[in-house]
């Protein structure tokens, strides 16, 4: 998925950029800002000849502008040996809201980070209170020398390189204790966070694969959107079951079409999908004893019998012996005599001719 990046339209009116930088400081800060190797958490690994080569710069020039940004400018700092880069005020401007989905992507982050004073500089200039806490916690205070040393040695020497071989001496001399103390430390934090944020991950996770297949893709703002809304609702499945009514309905703004959904159920007192579930149920099964009710079963053909037909019998009852038939009806016995005569006399003509 592709990265987006803060450029604030005021940075072109800052006194600094306006007064102090020249079209090439401008041009590399923006390059610093929105790179490809940049994180969430304003420091990043980047060599000098990535720098030189996405900028079209050669090495030289690209090592001056490092060293141009931290000892005059001042809104960098460098690590030589680690190569990582450190943005003065990154969180100023990136790091300006909280939320679950945030708290989750700069700690996955900042566990990366090798040059932890890095982290203390960066932190410096977070307003967000939960944000500034997070990067307080992954400062280890066991570098603290190493960072006196450097600040000491900022106005005289590069404020963004270190020595080497001080930093080297400095690991070495670690005792056992404070290696132990370390991993105590970052066990008890993997903890906490495995507790607290792996569910809420995985579940944000899910929303952000949906929304980003069936609905749009999953910009910064969006995915914040988003975290905002598991927050509020829990419920990662009640939620995706709203985005896909906004799907299935086609809606405009699909997003927006899905709180409104939640915002209505929540008046209807379903906060959860259990809840949802049981409420489709009982309407679905309302709608089917309503089906059987109005539907009724046919009784089969029904013949329409004829009055005449009907009324046989009793005719046939009605004539007694010795009663004549009325006009209507057939004397088939007196009909079959007349024809037995007929023949008769038919064949005593024949003979007599014969």
């Amino acid at each position: 998925m592709a990265k987006y990046r803060y450029v604030y339209t005021t940075f072109w009116n800052d006194p600094r950029v306006v007064e102090e930088m020249t079209a090439e400081d401008k041009y590399f800060f923006l390059y610093l800002l929105t790179n490809e190797s940049t994180t969430q958490i304003g420091i990043y690994q980047i060599t000098k000849k990535q720098i030189a080569f996405d900028m079209g710069y050669s090495m030289e020039s690209a090592g001056a502008l490092l060293q141009r940004f931290r000892e005059h400018h001042k809104l960098i700092k460098y690590n030589e040996e680690t190569r990582e880069i450190a943005i003065k005020n990154w969180g100023k401007y990136n790091l300006n809201r909280g939320g679950k989905p945030i708290l989750d992507c700069v700690k996955s982050e900042l566990k990366e980070v090798k040059d932890t004073t890095l982290i203390q500089w960066v932190g410096k200039g977070i307003s967000n209170d939960s944000v500034r806490i997070v990067y307080e916690s992954y400062y280890d205070t066991s570098h603290d020398t190493y960072n006196v040393t450097s600040e000491n040695n900022e106005s005289s020497n590069d404020a963004g390189s270190y020595d080497t071989s001080t930093i080297r001496g400095q690991k070495e001399k670690q005792t056992e204790k404070e290696k132990q103390k370390e991993n105590k430390k970052e066990k008890q934090t993997k903890d906490s966070e495995g507790c607290q944020s792996v569910s809420s991950q995985s579940d944000f996770a899910r929303l952000v694969e949906f929304t980003n297949h069936n609905i749009t893709p999953v910009l910064p703002t969006i995915a914040e959107h988003l975290g905002y809304i598991l927050d509020d609702y829990k419920d990662v499945d009640l939620i995706l079951a709203a985005l896909q009514n906004a799907v299935f309905n086609n809606a405009r703004n699909k997003i927006k079409y899905a709180e409104g959904t939640l915002i209505n159920w929540r008046k209807e007192m379903i906060t959860t999908y259990q809840q949802l579930h049981a409420k489709e149920e009982r309407e679905k099964n309302n709608k089917r004893q309503q089906s059987n009710q109005s539907y009724q079963k046919p009784k089969g053909r029904t013949e329409i019998v004829p009055e005449w037909f009907a009324n046989r019998n009793n005719k046939e009852e009605s004539l007694t012996p010795g009663t004549e038939p009325d006009n209507n009806t057939i004397d088939f016995e007196a009909e079959k005599q007349k024809a037995l005569e007929n023949i008769e006399r038919m064949r005593k003509r024949s003979e007599a001719n014969g």
